[in-house]
């Protein structure tokens, strides 16, 4: 079926979901969808990464009675009380609760494979003994590590280059073994550098595209890490929703208990990314003059990354509906007015 049909579908038949992370950019996103769909939606999150406004942004935008099918758990998953509550009665997992960011892993990686990987665990575990329908989880395009070839297809993989990578490895090693061991119906993620509104700009670990916008509306400096020629495949957030979708629902057999790409398929360098984030606050009245500010190449990154999506389009008939100047121009005017209530 198609994205439309199965919303379509979603829309007669309504089913319960969980969220972990919530309250963070990806599944406040992916809650927004689904609540305007008439879902039944369970969110767990702690606030480690996620915001309360986020939340409060989507009961903003869907109606009061849509708004009405969402139960907030706040709790950790780490505990498996709470992952254990948080499963009951539900139909389909969607598993975003993580700690992100290579640098984050690298100057604390107790902390993150206390999240990434017992946190997984205990939520893989408790899904499966609520006998979930689907458990799809966010998975990396990190776990690439230093595989040289381009595009990355999902049966290549080399040595991860940080902690965080690592723990996301571990998350498709345990997935695959509940597939095999228990016949759980497990799909993992890989996000290629997802973007879009409620991602948030602040703090040392914010991911490019909001930290260098909020930069320029400042008037501040934009620092690059190298010679701006590195390139990644960024993906903007209704594609990641698109996919989470698809992923839960899908019917086909043979499409189950994978890892796909979650991508364009395409390459941007940080340069042009610098233009193109420049080109469109000058479309919203807020132009940037200053050139961006080189310097070292930082530890832990891959030099470039671009996805194979042929799989995820063959197996769940996903089509990203947005290449990146799309998605930062949607995404723009929500950065600019944010910004503004901020000042």
């Amino acid at each position: 079926m198609t994205y439309e049909q199965v919303k379509d579908q979603l829309l007669q038949s309504p089913k319960v979901w969980l969220i972990t992370g919530v309250a963070g950019f990806i599944g406040s996103n992916l809650l927004e969808t689904l609540l305007r769909l008439n879902q039944q939606v369970v969110g767990l999150d702690n606030f480690a990464t996620g915001y309360q406004k986020n939340l409060d942004e989507v009961q903003s935008l869907v109606t009061p009675e849509q708004w009405q099918n969402f139960h907030f758990i706040e709790g950790d998953i780490r505990d498996f009380d709470t992952c254990t509550k948080a499963c009951t009665e539900v139909d389909y997992v969607l598993h975003q609760a993580a700690l992100g960011s290579v640098p984050r892993s690298i100057n604390d990686p107790i902390t993150t494979n206390s999240v990434n990987i017992s946190g997984f665990l205990n939520m893989l575990t408790a899904a499966r003994d609520a006998n979930v329908k689907s458990f799809t989880y966010a998975a990396s395009s990190s776990t690439y590590g230093d595989h040289p070839a381009l595009p990355k297809v999902e049966e290549n993989i080399g040595k991860p280059l940080s902690p965080y990578a690592v723990t996301k490895y571990v998350n498709e090693l345990y997935a695959d073994v509940f597939a095999r061991t228990y016949g759980f119906r497990v799909i993992g993620l890989r996000y290629f550098n997802v973007f879009g509104p409620r991602q948030d700009p602040n703090g040392a670990y914010a991911a490019v595209i909001p930290k260098w916008t909020a930069a320029m509306i400042a008037g501040d400096d934009v620092f690059i890490n190298g010679d701006g020629e590195t390139s990644r495949d960024f993906c903007f957030i209704d594609n990641t929703v698109q996919a989470n979708i698809l992923a839960a629902t899908t019917q086909d057999d043979d499409a189950k208990n994978q890892v796909y790409n979650v991508a364009v398929g395409d390459r941007t360098t940080l340069n042009n990314l610098f233009d193109a984030i420049k080109i469109a606050l000058n479309e919203n009245g807020m132009p940037y003059n200053k050139e961006p500010v080189y310097r070292d190449f930082r530890a832990g990154d891959v030099r470039h990354s671009q996805a194979d999506i042929s799989k995820i389009f063959t197996l769940l008939g996903y089509q990203p509906m947005y290449r990146i100047a799309q998605g930062i121009s949607i995404a723009m005017p929500w950065y600019c007015h944010n910004k503004k209530m901020e000042i």
